[in-house]
């Protein structure tokens, strides 16, 4: 760990730095001191403020977090654990893409207040030509892991901050990101550089192997034991052994620069041929094997060898899209998990396989069956739906099955021919099939292995032909070994099963709100404010897409006129309070607090949550007086302007109108 100058040092290095364009001699870590020169060249001052500007809008946070989604679905469980290993500390992790513009964070809400008031939330930018030196700012330049440490920073308004930030590198060595620690700066600790380094490695690390399995990967390490530990070396070849990725302690191993990737065969670092590597991997897949370098020095080796296709994690505008353009790839927004499960449903589309989708209530699938249907063979057919949990029982039977006339008391006089056979030739979906009553099941297997409906009241047996798509919230083959399910129907059913993903386990998040939105505001683009799209991004959303489509729905509904963009005065009361409560982080860990008015000052944003005798932070219920010092305080700073009031605000001029008048006398402009 490296010692910093005292801040007498620092205060004179400055001083040189501006009256003579340079830093004295030796007064600085070299880093520091040529960051402190481009920040100079950069045109900021120490004294000097950060446009407003460098803070993505909603939309422009929506495009980044998208086109980042493999980088943070890698390193959001890294993150959550990386902070509680410091967690005593009451500082954030932060996450950054390779244009410094921060995507992800985690930190003690004791800390958010101090930390917003520097802007360090989601949609901010912290390049070096934005906000001079800093930990983030400065390693995507140096391209190493920097620790900025008090009046190390550039503007005097972060002094307060001890930030530690280590850039995240791809496999053919470019930048994707940086991981960052930060706190104030009196909890500085000796290894959190290490700390930090260790978890950028691991993220690394996650992304090679899950994102580029069509090369031969090799794991090295000089110590057996070594492979599989965050210090293994991993390698990606050609077929044809050219190495063309590698991690950085592969390419420490094997003396690798960025120019050799690509330009470098295995035989010019190993004695051992490629060849003869896949041949032990095939006489003994899974164990490694020691070979030796060109030097001499000895290394072991496991091989990996899959064929999958290779997802690049460079920052994309869109992710990869499915070969196909059917009903189904229209709602694929870039989750690999939805990906998957659709890719699995195509290829049975136009076989005799039942399909059974699984996921909790809301994930969406119904929608995912209707686009199946649409997707294949049968879509010029009747898609008939049936929710096994909505139909009374005594209704059921009748309602699948059809009756005779005069069948039963209450029939319709011309009798029914029943859903299974409306489902003729296209396809039948029946949903909530774990809540079909047992008498029931067997009725309906009966009609399964025989193909034929027999109607309520007698009759001729009638041959039926469709595809069938089942689903269900409950796990039913629990159900089944639990004897609340027919075991027989279940693998009558269970052709294939594909689960859909809860919507706080999706990595396409983001892109799934741009296609929800569009959905819900066609012709009108609708953005979310950054800070509530970390939040949303955050929340456990127990309904699904359900609760956030409605949520979604009411919020546009709230927009103005000329409003585009969803901000906390736009959410309805109750998720406000969920927002608050039900934070998808660590225990102890916030994502920065709900404001109880868009761009309202900390402090009027703090006076909004009061604790109540659990313990938990609540909105205080008088948020129309919180709303009305703000808006007298924005007031008062634009000295009467309200369109400068609205800008501070962060609404429209119309809305601040309209809260004027809902005011009455209370406030003047």
């Amino acid at each position: 760990m490296r010692t910093p100058p005292t801040a007498v040092a620092l205060r004179q290095a400055r001083l040189h730095l501006l009256e003579h364009g340079d830093c004295p001699p030796g007064g600085l870590d070299e880093r520091v001191a040529r960051s402190w020169r481009r920040s100079l060249a950069a045109g900021s001052l120490p004294a000097g403020r950060v446009p407003e500007s460098e803070h993505s809008s909603g939309a422009e946070l929506l495009h980044t977090m998208a086109s980042n989604h493999e980088l943070l679905a890698h390193s959001r469980p890294v993150m959550a654990h990386l902070f509680e290993q410091v967690r005593h500390t009451q500082g954030m992790v932060i996450l950054a893409d390779q244009r410094g513009t921060l995507v992800h964070t985690l930190g003690h809400a004791d800390f958010l207040s101090r930390a917003e008031r520097v802007a360090l939330s989601c949609g901010a930018n912290w390049h070096e030509q934005q906000r001079g030196t800093n930990a983030i700012g400065t390693a995507l330049v140096e391209a190493s892991g920097v620790e900025i440490h008090g009046a190390e920073h550039f503007l005097e308004r972060n002094e307060f901050l001890t930030c530690t930030a280590v850039p995240i590198l791809s496999a053919q060595a470019e930048l994707l990101g940086v991981l960052d620690i930060s706190g104030d700066q009196r909890s500085r600790h000796p290894h959190t550089l290490g700390l930090v380094g260790m978890a950028s490695r691991m993220i690394e690390n996650r992304l090679i192997i899950s994102t580029c399995q069509r090369h031969i990967r090799l794991h090295v390490h000089a110590q057996l034991e070594g492979i599989g530990s965050i210090a293994e070396g991993i390698v990606l070849l050609s077929e044809d052994g050219w190495l063309v990725g590698a991690n950085r302690a592969a390419m420490a191993w094997f003396k690798l620069s960025r120019a050799d990737l690509g330009a470098v065969q295995l035989n010019q670092r190993l004695e051992v041929p490629l060849a003869e590597l896949l041949s032990r991997h095939k006489r003994r897949p899974g164990q490694p094997t020691q070979v030796r370098q060109l030097d001499g020095s000895g290394l072991y080796v496991l091989v990996q060898h899959t064929l999958p296709t290779c997802v690049s994690v460079l920052p994309q505008p869109v992710s990869s899209a499915p070969p196909l353009r059917d009903a189904l790839h229209s709602l694929d927004t870039g989750d690999l998990r939805w990906r998957s499960a659709a890719d699995k449903v195509r290829r049975v589309l136009d076989k005799p396989i039942p399909v059974l989708i699984q996921g909790e209530s809301g994930v969406g699938k119904e929608l995912f069956a209707r686009a199946s249907h649409d997707s294949g063979p049968r879509k010029n057919k009747a898609f008939v739906a049936i929710n096994c949990a909505a139909v009374p029982e005594n209704l059921i039977e009748a309602e699948l099955f059809g009756y005779t006339p005069g069948a039963f008391t209450g029939a319709r006089r011309e009798g029914s021919v029943g859903r299974l056979r409306e489902a003729q030739s296209g396809t039948l979906f029946l949903d909530e099939i774990g809540d079909m009553p047992l008498g029931l099941q067997a009725r309906l297997l009966r009609v399964l292995q025989e193909r034929q409906v027999t109607p309520l009241g007698g009759g001729q047996p009638v041959a039926v032909d469709f595809a069938l798509i089942c689903a269900s919230h409950h796990k039913l083959r629990e159900e089944a070994a639990a004897g609340r399910f027919r075991n027989d129907l279940y693998y009558r059913i269970n052709g294939l099963t594909v689960l859909l993903p809860p919507l706080r386990e999706r990595t396409d998040f983001v892109m799934l709100t741009e296609r929800l939105l569009a959905d819900l505001s066609p012709g009108h683009r609708v953005s979310v404010a950054p800070d509530v799209l970390a939040r949303f991004c955050q929340h456990n959303w127990p309904g699904n897409l359900r609760q956030y489509a409605n949520a979604l729905r009411t919020a546009c509904a709230m927009l103005g006129t000329h409003e585009d963009c969803i901000s906390w005065d736009h959410l309805p009361d109750d998720l406000l309070e969920d927002l608050q409560h039900t934070l998808h982080v660590p225990d102890g860990v916030a994502a920065g607090p709900v404001p109880a008015v868009p761009g309202s000052p900390a402090r009027v944003q703090n006076a909004a949550a009061s604790t109540t005798e659990s313990g938990n932070v609540t909105l205080l219920h008088n948020l129309q007086a919180l709303s009305r010092q703000a808006i007298h305080q924005a007031l008062d700073a634009s000295s009467g302007n309200v369109s400068q009031a609205a800008r501070r605000l962060g609404i429209s001029r119309q809305t601040l109108y309209r809260k004027l008048a809902e005011a009455g006398a209370g406030i003047r402009a």
